[in-house]
This record gives C-alpha cells, structure tokens and sequence, in this order.
C-alpha cells in the first residue's frame, strides 16, 4: 500500500514538472528556425509556454543571430564553432548549412518571447520591464504564458501590467466575449499606449456591443488625458516662467533699480553657465566619481561670483562713466557683449558643451500616465523661488539693501547722509550680475552650453522686467509666471513659432494701455 501511494506521488510529481518545464526537441528547434515567418512564430509561441533552460539559450541565439540550419538539423554558433541546441554537444557544420534570416515579424515575436521568459525572475524590476514589453506587442498565443504569471505573481503594481498584457493579447480575440472584456478592462488603464491598441481595434471591430465598449473606453481615457495635457500645460509654462525669472532679477537691478540697459546681461549668463561647466571638470578629472552628485552645489556660488566679479570690472571700467545717458550705455555693453562673446569662444571653442544633470535630478516624478515631471525643471523652479527670496530679504532688509535703495532713489542726498554712492553702484551691478551668472548656472541642467546662450533669453528677460513694472520684484515674478504660462498653452494649440509671436503682440498692447508696467512705482522712485 505504502509502495502504491509512492509511486503515484512520484507520477504525479513528474507529470506536474513537465506541465512547468518541456525540454527543447530539434522538432522544436528546426519549426522555430525554418519555414514560413507565420509558423515559426507559431512555434516559438508554444515552446515559450513550456519552456526550459535550453529554449531560453535557443531563443537568445536566435536573436543574437547565431543560429544555421539545413533540411534536417538546426546548429548553435559560439566562437565559430558549432553545437547542437538540444544537446550541447559540438558537432560539425555541414557545407550547406544556411543562416537564418529574421524578418521584423519574427525580431518582435522572439522579444516578446525573452520578455515572457523573464516573467519568472524574481527580480520584480525585470518582471515589470518584462511584462511593459508584451504590452507593446500582444499576442493572444502567450495568454497561457500570463496566466500562469499572474497566478505567481505577489507583487500588486506587476499583477495590474500583467492583467492588461492579458486584456491587451484577448482584444484581438476570435471569440466576442474575451473582446468585450478585454474593450472594457483596458478602459481602465488610462495611458496613451492603450488608447492607441483600443482605437486600433475601433477600426476592425464589427460587433456593435464590443464597439460600445470600445467607445466607452476610449472617453475614459481621454477625459484623463485631458487634465494630463492641462497638468504638463501648467508645468511647463511654471518651468519656463522660473527661467525667466531667474534671468530677469539681475536685470530687475541692473535696469529697474540703476537704470542701466545692459545688453551684456546675457553673456554674464553665459559665464556662469561655463562656471558651472569649469566645476564639472573638475570634479570628472581631480575628485572621486562618488562625489560628482556635489558638483553642482560648488557650481552655485562659483557661478554667482565668476559673473559678480565680471560684472563689477564692467561697471568700474565703463558703465560708471555713462550713468544718465542710456543710448551710449546701450551701445557700449552691446560691444562687451561681442567681446565676450568671442573671448569665451577662444578659450572653450565655437562648439556647444554638456554639462550633465547630477544623479539626483536625473529621472522624473510620474503623476499620470502622461504627466511626468522631470527632476531638473523641479529642481529649477524651487532654486528659481530661494534665489527670490534671498533677493528680497537682501534688498528689502539688509543694510546693503537700505543703501541700494537709497542711491537710486536719491543720489545726492544718499551722498550727503555719507554713503559711498560709488561704491554701491559697484556692489549693486555686482548682484545683479551674480544673479544672472545663477541664472546661467541653472540653464546648463536643461540645455547644451554655448557662446550664444544668453542671446536667447535677453529679450525675454527685458520684456518681464518692463511689463513687471520697472524697479518692482513683485511685478517681475508675475510677468515671467504669466508670461511662461501664456506661452505655453498659446504653444499648446498653435505651435511654438505662433506663441512667440502671441506672446509679443500681447506685451505690445499690453505697454500700450499701461505703459508702467502690472505694479508702477509710487511716491519719490515714481518722481526720480
């Protein structure tokens, strides 16, 4: 009795093996390398189903293109020499032996066929990748090959992929019902690459029920893929209404509170971007790879004082001797703008340099299946906001802020309280200067860096600053906000060259009807 039983646990555990694992037969491997392009997928979608370690290798040959064949035998290609795929053993290769010739159909069918194989890892970031890739090529062959995944599957956030691999495999189902299911199962997933399986279904579909379905699935989607595009509308134009910024507060000191057109703001840009580039070296060439992550914090104030000590040369060298007299300081920063222009060209090259994003503002933070947002914009529009701050508390209540303010409010009687009213004008073109090095600093992490840089942004930054209100921060955070924002839903809709152009035409009229700007100055800066 004890024997009986034995000997039926043993069958049955033998039989229960070879529902789980089917060694490869050359049957097998000859039907998957030769024949038609239909049949041979045919064949590699039942030996996946039961597949072993051999079909794994087989099937990596096969893509790596290391497989010959003839009329009756199949052949593995390692270090030119041959091995039989079933048993390993090497043999010689016959003189008419032919390669095999993978067509784009059979390419996609043997990924998808590893990508089922690594339903089994137990690594959950390879189940995942595995189950993103049958997503994108289903099959209703490898239904058997899900299920028996999704009943292992543990892991939630792998078991919901799994079941749209299955709903996206059972769309194109000879059977009504599976599609029926299958149309309304995916309406669940609100991504664009299922919209794009159900619309393609939409096109084929005969039954009215299942079209409904379909239909119904279709809205669902779109109508969160509405507030997706609404969503990366708004954070676009917050991130590139944080560029501005960041380029238009040194020139809120520099033109707003002084008074000075400095066409060269742009190049003090480019300076701390190439800053920040210089920083990067470094560390790529003197300091260990584990510590790159930090280059970015040396490039802050290296940035900010590179373009601060630039600017002040600037100011003491030229600007001073043309205070009051707007056209010539025009011109004469035009022509340091060459100047500099051409002096960084003669030491980095004509040619755009990368700077890279450091480890921790690679990647993006995925709020809806089309809303990701990346780490670097992130990363800019919260400096673009602390950068500010540290204005306003500087102008508003520091010492150097009171004396700023006091010179440009009222020179001769500033001068008369005993304030070095030179001195102040250096340190004020200083700070702005810095500010726009900051700025430069920061658009190295969402662009190449070149010698024109700045010319891209001086406009802009121009624009926000008198539309802001000359002299006032305030109205220059709500000109590069509304500005950015403005620019990107008009973009949304009519393309980025008719944006611009938008956007220019409303600032036009906008000057027009209120020549001082959102906030215009009051009392004695309004009189000066």
């Amino acid at each position: 009795m004890l024997r009986r039983t034995l000997h039926r646990f043993l069958t049955a555990s033998m039989l229960l093996a070879a529902l789980h694992a089917h060694a490869l037969t050359a049957d097998e491997a000859r039907a998957i390398a030769s024949g038609e392009g239909e049949d041979r997928i045919a064949a590699l979608n039942k030996a996946v189903e039961t597949a072993d370690d051999k079909t794994a290798a087989f099937i990596q040959a096969m893509s790596d293109d290391a497989v010959k064949f003839t009329k009756d035998k199949v052949f593995v290609m390692k270090d030119d020499k041959a091995y039989d795929p079933v048993t390993g053993a090497e043999e010689k290769l016959p003189d008419d032996a032919e390669d095999v010739v993978n067509n784009n159909a059979i390419r996609s069918a043997l990924d998808a066929a590893q990508a089922a194989l690594k339903l089994s890892s137990k690594d959950d970031a390879v189940r995942s990748e595995a189950a993103a890739a049958l997503f994108k090529d289903p099959d209703e062959s490898r239904v058997p090959i899900v299920d028996k995944a999704l009943a292992a599957e543990t892991n939630p956030k792998i078991k919901a992929q799994l079941t749209l691999v299955r709903d996206a495999a059972l769309l194109n189902s000879t059977d009504k019902a599976k599609r029926l299911e299958a149309a309304k199962g995916l309406g669940a997933n609100t991504s664009p690459d299922t919209k794009l399986l159900l619309n393609q279904r939409l096109s084929d579909e005969t039954e009215p029920d299942v079209k409904a379905a379909l239909v119904a699935s279709i809205a669902n989607i779109d109508s969160t893929l509405v507030w997706g595009d609404r969503i990366n509308a708004v954070f676009s134009g917050i991130s590139l209404g944080s560029v501005l910024l960041l380029s238009a507060l040194g020139l809120a000191i520099t033109y707003g509170l002084m008074g000075v057109i400095n066409m060269a703001h742009g190049e003090l840009m480019m300076i701390g971007a190439y800053a920040t580039y210089v920083v990067q070296g470094v560390f790529q060439h003197y300091l260990p790879a584990s510590v790159f992550g930090l280059y970015l914090v040396v490039a802050i104030p290296v940035s900010f004082i590179a373009s601060a000590l630039v600017g002040a040369i600037l100011e003491r060298g030229v600007i001073r001797f043309l205070y009051g007299r707007p056209l010539e300081t025009l011109l004469a920063t035009w022509g340091i703008s060459l100047m500099l222009q051409q002096l960084v060209r003669s030491f980095f090259g004509a040619q755009n340099v990368g700077v890279e994003n450091p480890g921790w503002m690679s990647g993006g933070l995925t709020m809806l299946s089309n809303v990701q947002l990346p780490w670097n914009r992130i990363c800019i529009i919260i400096f673009a906001a602390l950068v500010l701050l540290a204005m306003g508390w500087l102008i508003g209540r520091t010492r150097l802020g009171l004396f700023v303010r006091g010179v440009t409010q009222n020179r001769p009687i500033a001068s008369c309280m005993g304030v070095n009213t030179a001195r102040i004008d250096t340190y004020a073109f200083a700070l702005g200067s810095g500010i726009a090095g900051l700025a430069g600093c920061a658009l190295s992490q969402i662009g190449n860096v070149g010698p024109d840089l700045g010319q891209n942004y001086i406009v802009d930054s121009f624009m926000v600053v008198v539309m802001g209100g000359v002299g006032q921060l305030a109205g220059t955070v709500y000109a590069a906000m509304g500005l950015g924002i403005l620019n990107k839903f008009i973009e949304g809709w009519a393309g980025a060259v008719l944006a611009k152009i938008a956007v220019l035409v409303f600032i036009i009229i906008f000057i027009q009807k209120r020549p001082q700007g959102i906030f215009a100055m009051k009392g004695r800066s309004a009189e000066a």
